[in-house]
Order: C-alpha cells, then structure tokens, then sequence
C-alpha cells in the first residue's frame, strides 16, 4: 500500500471510530460515568491529571472545567490533531501508558478510560501509573467487559459467537475485570471495584455492531452472508424501536 493511501485509510478509520466514541460519549450513562470518574479522582483544584488514553480528549476538557490541570496522553497522532482541533485550549501529549512524559511522583490523578483492552501488558501501565502519581494520588481505570456485550437478538448463538471472535481479536478484552488485582499487584491501596451496566436503545450505537460484525467476519468466525443478515435484523430492530445493547463498564480506584 501506498503512503498516501495508508494515510487516507488510517484517516478513514480514525473518522470511523470517532463517530463511534462520539455516539457513545453523547449517552447520559456515559456523561453519568464519565462524573463518577471524575468524583473518584477526589479533584483538588490546580492539581495535576493526567487522561491516559485520552481519544478526541472530551475528559481532559471536562476535567479543566473542574479546576484541575488537565494533560492528555495518547499514542495516536490522528487522535490527538482531533483532541487538539476541538480543544484548542487543552494541552495534549503524544505517548503511551507505558512510557508517560511525566517525571516521578510529578500528577495528582490519573485516569484511563477505555485503554486496557487494548494494550498487550496492562500491568506494565499500573506499573508507569504508579511512577508517575505523587504519594496519596488517585487513579481511576474505566472500561467495558467486551467478553460480556449484551445484545437483543433473534439469534442468540451467532450473537455470542459475534461478541466473543471481536473480544479475542482484543489484547485484553477482560481487562475490566482484572483491574482490581492489576491495582493491588501494582500496589496501590483503597482499591475499590464498581460495576455499572450502559443500557442503550439509540440506533446511534448500530455504528457498535458493524463494527463487531465487520471484525468477526474479517477473523474468520462468520461468513459475510451470516453477518449481513444479523446486521439486517439489528437495522429492523432499530426501525421498529426493539433495538438493545447493555455494555458491563468496571470502574476501579486506588490510592498511590
């Protein structure tokens, strides 16, 4: 492939998956966990957090709204021009939870919302959280359980078959789960697990089940005729107003 044309396709999926987070964020679940978040910070203002993963950087905006001085660490360029374009007072960083541009023991919060998964060793960022937070700093890991997507179908077999082949094609699709033992692993105390369960019924979030759907197919777990016909029943679903997806998010906090 081309340079030019890697570059229009890693534009194209950037779009892709920001329309998604997009979709999702606008939620008031989402907006609701995004507080809790920011409540399990324990925000002292002019402290400094730092939003690990930060996307297109909507919690570092909403973090400095609150008082604190925000900083958004991302490993992807194309995120972070985006973070910057909608943001343009905010102060974004390119690095990934391995290897933050921080000093020791130098922020008062960390957050990770929606990163686990994807990274191949999270413990090695509880071990760089832990570094970079000052004694007595919070950290509050957020995401969902992809092996335990919940969705309304007429075909509960290939509906499991499709969450499970996009949960293995995941580095860490539990990681929701493992937070807990990643924090006391890592040392820290006060760790505290919270379970909360997004309901959502917008056909906003079909964008979600392409994706699942595009991804078991391109693994090889289903057929396109398969797929197509599953995403042609959750359409109908969406048209009639019987369309449901639950999405498992953990929430985790500790204490340095």
């Amino acid at each position: 492939m081309s340079m030019n044309r890697k570059a229009m396709a890693d534009h194209r999926a950037t779009e892709a998956l920001l329309a998604v987070l997009d979709s999702a964020d606008r939620m008031p679940d989402a907006a609701r966990l995004r507080d809790r978040s920011y409540e399990l910070l324990s925000l002292v203002p002019g402290s400094t957090v730092v939003d690990v993963g930060c996307g297109a950087g909507r919690a570092v905006a909403e973090l400095a709204e609150r008082g604190v001085h925000a900083v958004g660490v991302d490993p992807g360029p194309a995120m972070l021009a985006a973070a910057r374009e909608r943001w343009p007072e905010a102060e974004f960083r390119e690095a990934g939870a391995e290897e933050l541009p921080f000093a020791d023991a130098s922020v008062h919060g960390y957050r990770a919302d929606k990163v686990f998964h994807v990274l191949p060793e999270p413990a090695r960022a509880v071990t760089e959280a832990r570094r970079v937070l000052r004694p007595g700093g919070r950290i509050v890991l957020l995401g969902q359980d992809w092996d335990a997507v919940m969705i309304d179908s007429d075909d509960p077999v290939l509906t499991r078959t499709i969450v499970h082949a996009r949960a293995d094609l995941l580095h860490t699709p539990r990681a929701g789960r493992q937070y807990r033992g990643l924090l006391l692993a890592g040392g820290f105390g006060d760790v505290a697990v919270e379970a909360h369960t997004s309901v959502f019924t917008d056909p906003a979030m079909l964008s979600l089940l392409v994706r699942l759907a595009e991804s078991a197919c391109a693994g090889g777990a289903v057929g396109r005729d398969r797929a197509d016909a599953w995403l042609a029943e959750q359409r109908r679903r969406a048209e009639a107003g019987r369309f449901l997806v639950a999405v498992p998010f953990f929430v985790a906090s500790a204490t340095a």
